[in-house]
């Protein structure tokens, strides 16, 4: 006698967007390649329910300048830390899909750079590289409306995912974007509700919500991701079910937050004789982008090239197609 077994699979009503970014020389930009993220029909990696879409992407991350903070550790790519397009191209190199450049140094802060000067560093990683390219602002409201035009200007045609749009910031990301043909990042704390006012919000001024990637902001291992992983879940499954204001690919800034946390810089604890604790860094790193990936992120921002290929063999294993 055979015992049939019940199906259990769950059947959605709706797809996550797909997002292309990076445009080639057959349309009208300079990369040599693009990248599609998006496109599931089923949760993460639920290949026996339905399409699980693209594949995530991991891009690499850049500072335009100010690298020298950054803990010891961290410092894997060598000397070429000092220049945007020689880091650029050593990420690549470390297996990086996408470069992400942070103009960290434009923050009033941290040396104040010009639009001019932001512009410049954009061109030298359009130069040095063919993939596509995220720019991320510095985070100052008003700063970011100053040098955000004029790199959005250098990069004209190249279809980057420039960010982040905010709730009291985005009418001027929204206008050079739609003027110079790229895609939007649009941020929020945690909460569904602001998130999708964002997306209202920069919908209502014109941008079109296909063409939009939402950071929900996020956390690092130990500190507060169950909550993290709690929310975008709840997203995603809004998204599956039609809400079009939740339907979009999420991005995850993650080795911002992973390195922000001090069991990741080093040895700082005296009383640890873990001979692997020059490991804790890439390791917390790929850890958080791992739990990332099952909450929902299609692209992740990251920083050891020990974590990025951790991660890609994690990839690996969560996008073989299996059935039931």
């Amino acid at each position: 006698m055979t015992t049939r077994v019940p199906d259990t699979s769950e059947k959605w009503g709706s797809a996550v967007n797909t997002v292309v970014i990076g445009a080639t020389a057959e349309q009208g930009g300079t990369r040599t390649s693009t990248i599609t993220i998006g496109g599931a029909a089923t949760l993460p990696f639920l290949s026996f329910e339905d399409s699980i879409g693209h594949r995530p992407a991991i891009a690499g991350e850049v500072w335009d300048s100010g690298a020298d903070t950054w803990p010891e550790t961290l410092k894997a790519y060598g000397d070429t830390m000092a220049s945007p397009g020689a880091w650029a191209k050593k990420a690549v190199e470390f297996g990086a899909q996408l470069i992400c450049l942070r103009l960290a140094g434009a923050h009033p802060d941290s040396g104040d750079r010009s639009a001019e000067q932001c512009a410049a560093a954009v061109k030298e990683v359009l130069s040095a590289v063919g993939v596509p390219l995220i720019i991320w602002g510095c985070g100052v409201d008003e700063k970011d409306n100053d040098i955000l035009p004029a790199v959005s200007a250098a990069a004209k045609g190249e279809n980057c995912l420039i960010g982040t749009a905010r709730e009291k910031n985005y009418r001027t990301l929204v206008a050079v974007c739609l003027a110079d043909r790229h895609k939007l990042i649009a941020e929020s704390p945690l909460d569904i509700n602001i998130a999708k006012q964002v997306n209202i919000l920069c919908s209502d001024a014109g941008f079109p919500l296909k063409d939009i990637v939402i950071y929900p902001t996020t956390s690092a291992l130990g500190y507060g991701l169950e909550y993290v992983y709690s929310i975008q879940e709840r997203g995603r499954l809004a998204g599956l079910r039609g809400d079009k204001l939740l339907a979009q690919p999420v991005i995850c800034d993650v080795g911002f937050e992973a390195w922000r946390v001090k069991e990741a810089k080093g040895p700082t604890f005296d009383s640890v004789t873990d001979e692997n604790r020059l490991r804790w860094g890439p390791m917390w790193e790929a850890a958080t982008a791992t739990v990332l990936l099952q909450a929902g992120a299609e692209l992740l921002i990251m920083r050891h090239p020990d974590a990025i290929r951790e991660v890609t063999k994690a990839l690996d294993r969560f996008t073989t197609t299996t059935k039931a």
